[in-house]
């Protein structure tokens, strides 16, 4: 990996654009399936969805075809794409019985409690950080065991506040607790909640636009991931835990907790090299678990050409 880079305008960020309008309107239409016809009888539902998009969302079916090559190390074929799909489609559906807390629907198996249980015994918040990789709406599932523990989620603005109307609509008590990204007041919000002992969660593989940028090699090729969260981390001098939900097929998932990083002792002197090694610690990790469940990588767009190409031209 070489040093921060940076992009020059939204032109680095596709999925603004778009602004998914694929998973909105998944989540729509999956709502109003699963609330009336049940998980079993909506699941029907979710071969047609799936097939839908392979057929007629051809961004996305593009996106998927960048990205799976590069994961299974073959060309993709038509049950690759219908599978990546339907694994999108059923973490959607699954999403609306876990905002309702039916958890007794599922199958979930939890990795890793060692790397989080003693940082949140010692009650001064935790850094999550995922990707859009797998289910973070299943991480609400610890809190069965958990009871007493809160969660923060920080994202673009946009979406948190189509998320929250999805929310409401499905569950009035299931409002998540949503910090806007990109607020002058963002960090201040973060910084809060971790004194108050919450989880915090950020997915931290997508850039808003606009901001510095890490060359890192995913799956064998170069991509480029937003150093913003990673500093954000140093500066407020907390732990960092990976975290990822991953769908594996019918009613199970895992959650898997790995140790990210630690900025709690970082001198001001070495905020750049830890950053530096968090995000080589946070691309492996994303190495490995896209390889473990290749079907539940949910960036539909192209990712990969996504590095600016200023980039590309100097070849770094």
């Amino acid at each position: 990996m070489t040093g921060p880079i940076e992009s020059t305008d939204k032109k680095s960020a596709p999925w603004l654009k778009t602004q998914e309008r694929s998973n909105m309107l998944m989540l729509r239409i999956m709502s109003w399936i699963s609330l009336r016809l049940g998980r079993r009888i909506a699941r029907l539902v979710l071969h047609l969805i799936a097939l839908y998009f392979v057929l007629f969302a051809p961004d996305s079916r593009r996106a998927s075809l960048g990205y799976l090559p590069r994961v299974l190390g073959r060309p993709a074929t038509w049950l690759d794409l219908y599978r990546h799909f339907f694994c999108f489609a059923s973490t959607i559906h699954d999403r609306i019985y876990l905002i309702n807390r039916r958890y007794d629907l599922f199958d979930i198996e939890i990795h890793g409690k060692e790397n989080i249980h003693p940082l949140i015994d010692a009650g001064k918040g935790v850094l999550l950080m995922g990707a859009h990789l797998g289910s973070f709406e299943v991480m609400r599932a610890i809190g069965r065991q958990l009871p007493s523990v809160r969660v923060a989620m920080v994202m673009h603005e946009d979406n948190a506040q189509k998320i929250n109307s999805m929310l409401a609509a499905i569950n009035p008590e299931a409002s998540m607790d949503i910090i806007p990204l990109g607020r002058i007041d963002s960090m201040l919000q973060v910084q809060e909640r971790l004194e108050d002992g919450m989880l915090v969660g950020m997915l931290s593989d997508r850039t808003l636009g606009n901001e510095p940028m890490a060359q890192v090699n995913l799956l064998g090729a170069t991509a480029a991931l937003p150093t913003g969260p990673f500093r954000m981390a140093a500066l407020l001098r907390r732990p960092v835990v990976f975290m990822v939900g991953l769908y594996m097929g019918d009613n199970r998932y895992q959650i898997h907790f790995e140790t990210l990083a630690d900025f709690s002792d970082t001198p001001r002197g070495q905020r750049d090299q830890a950053v530096e090694i968090a995000i080589a610690r946070y691309t492996e990790l994303l190495n490995r678990y896209t390889r473990l469940a290749p079907y539940n990588w949910f960036n539909f767009f192209d990712y990969w050409q996504s590095v600016p190409a200023s980039l590309n031209e100097k070849g770094e």
